[in-house]
């Protein structure tokens, strides 16, 4: 039997489409399954939409995802569990290609989310779409939207990492990729855009900066994460916010990200084309300072990497798991090569001026 398991907190307006979704999507595919929504603490209609689209209701008060996930999977009585989100609809494709990559032997996966072509999202997260859908398939990875894993392998991980408010789906994955082959699917879902509706660009690029200087705050403390993931508020979340000052914070934001994707691409010009005296070697200078202090954000990323390559217990995941981490060292050693370069370069202009 396959277990859908639903977290949710406050979700009368997205619920009761997913539900839906689930019910039609497992019809095709033509295996017995139930439906779980773990209602975190709701104080809305989520209980009463949930039973009333034959979903079996556990209440809890965590406040926490990972731990509203987990006491999902220990009612389910699957052998297969779904994890799905309450503002996620799936679809046949992507639950029978799970299906098939279990059968074929793999303890776990995801499918990428992307929104809806009339979901209203600023322009620089639709930009970023491209990497959400073809990273995840690249590097074997799953954000939480629609993840899946084998019963065995669930309870031999201890499920998710209740000490993390956030990224909890990663530490999964890497928990599930230490038992066995984890799948990154082609096949897509559609997940709403109202987080990113709410939050600024601003704040995205300080939450990145956060988790660069205290990467263990950012994931273990609740308040850094609050207002992103556990506002309990869903007046606004069909809204796009319009004022001034948003407007002005996701234009910075999209600036940066051009600058950001438009980095790699000054490798193919010669510098003798951009001499440091000219206005173009100048923009250069500019984009190559803040991509490489961006790039020390890959010394964290090959540390936890690191750390979970030695638990590794398949030669295969082993092998992946050091590529990754080559390639993680090689872009931080480069990094910081490039952060000295201009910071010794700074302190030969102040002596010199």
């Amino acid at each position: 039997m396959i277990s859908f398991i639903v977290p949710a907190h406050n979700e009368q307006a997205c619920l009761g489409r997913t539900l839906q979704a689930i019910h039609e999507s497992a019809s095709v595919v033509g295996e017995p399954y139930e439906i779980i929504v773990v209602d975190d603490a709701s104080t809305d209609a989520t209980s009463e939409i949930a039973r009333r689209h034959n979903a079996a209701v556990v209440a809890v008060n965590h406040r926490q995802i990972a731990a509203t996930r987990n006491s999902g999977g220990r009612a389910a009585r699957g052998d297969r569990f779904f994890f799905i989100d309450a503002d996620t609809i799936i679809n046949p494709r992507a639950v029978a290609a799970a299906l098939r990559a279990m059968d074929k032997g793999a303890v776990g996966g995801g499918a990428p989310a992307w929104f809806d072509k009339d979901e209203v999202v600023p322009l620089y997260i639709r930009l970023v779409g491209f990497f959400a859908i073809i990273l995840p398939k690249l590097i074997a990875f799953s954000g939480g939207a629609f993840m899946f894993c084998t019963r065995k392998a669930f309870h031999a991980t201890g499920g998710f990492d209740e000490r993390l408010y956030w990224s909890e789906e990663g530490s999964f994955a890497l928990a599930l990729k230490r038992e066995g082959r984890f799948v990154g699917l082609w096949e897509r879902v559609t997940t709403s855009g109202r987080r990113f509706r709410k939050i600024s660009g601003l704040q995205m690029i300080a939450g990145g900066a956060r988790m660069l200087l205290s990467p263990s705050k950012m994931f273990t403390h609740r308040s850094t994460v609050e207002k992103v993931w556990y506002d309990s508020d869903r007046t606004d979340d069909d809204r796009m916010p319009n004022s001034f000052a948003v407007r002005i914070s996701n234009g910075i934001a999209l600036v940066v990200l051009l600058v950001m994707l438009s980095g790699p691409l000054w490798n193919f010009v010669p510098r003798s084309l951009t001499p440091l005296a000219s206005p173009v070697g100048k923009i250069r200078l500019v984009i190559g300072t803040f991509n490489c202090h961006v790039g020390l954000l890959f010394w964290p990323i090959a540390i936890v990497l690191s750390m979970n390559v030695v638990r590794q217990k398949r030669f295969a995941g082993s092998i992946q798991s050091l590529i990754l981490i080559a390639l993680c060292l090689w872009l931080a050693f480069t990094a910081t090569a490039g952060v000295i370069g201009v910071w010794t370069l700074f302190a030969h202009w102040l002596s010199h001026s």
